[in-house]
């Protein structure tokens, strides 16, 4: 806990800027882009993740649970090793916003270039040759069709009877 509050305090911090937090050690999953370290949430700087819940189709049009896929990936890729988190910044949820790897391993960027998540452009363009690379080897999310984890969290859902190729990169 007193860990926790030194680095809050740190993010108010003006040597913030100068050089950002770290948090590391055992994670635990939540989602495709959000970790546990410590009781403390940490979501990946710049890639969003498909929610739990959501649901993609493969080249066939297929179903699948692509959001519970994409957390077993990132627990998969951390394998009970240890994490270190650059905390950069905090969002509206009270989560921390950070870049973690695993030894030289970025995970945000793992997270994308294997097609689990995509680049979350409305908070950075750290990611999207990442992505381009994903969608170009057909990897995880665009070996079929899905909505932008973004858009499902606003109601967009895929057609059934519809399928839609995961669409190009243009903008957000």
């Amino acid at each position: 806990m007193i860990r926790l509050i030194s680095l809050l305090l740190a993010l108010s911090s003006p040597a913030f800027a100068a050089e950002p937090p770290t948090l590391s050690g055992r994670a635990s999953v939540i989602d495709g882009d959000t970790i546990d370290l410590h009781g403390t949430r940490i979501r990946l700087h710049g890639i969003d993740a498909p929610e739990s819940g959501q649901r993609c189709q493969d080249a066939k049009s297929k179903s699948w649970r692509c959001g519970q896929k994409a957390a077993w990936a990132l627990d998969h890729a951390i394998d009970r090793q240890r994490v270190t988190c650059r905390i950069t910044d905090k969002d509206r949820y009270d989560r921390l916003i950070g870049t973690c790897s695993v030894g030289d391993t970025d995970l945000n960027g793992w997270m994308v270039q294997n097609g689990w998540a995509v680049a979350y452009r409305k908070y950075s363009n750290d990611y999207t040759a990442h992505e381009r690379y994903a969608q170009n080897a057909e990897l995880g999310l665009w070996q079929g069709s899905f909505v932008r984890p973004d858009k499902w969290r606003n109601g967009a859902r895929l057609e059934a009877h519809t399928p839609v190729r995961a669409a190009p990169l243009s903008g957000n």
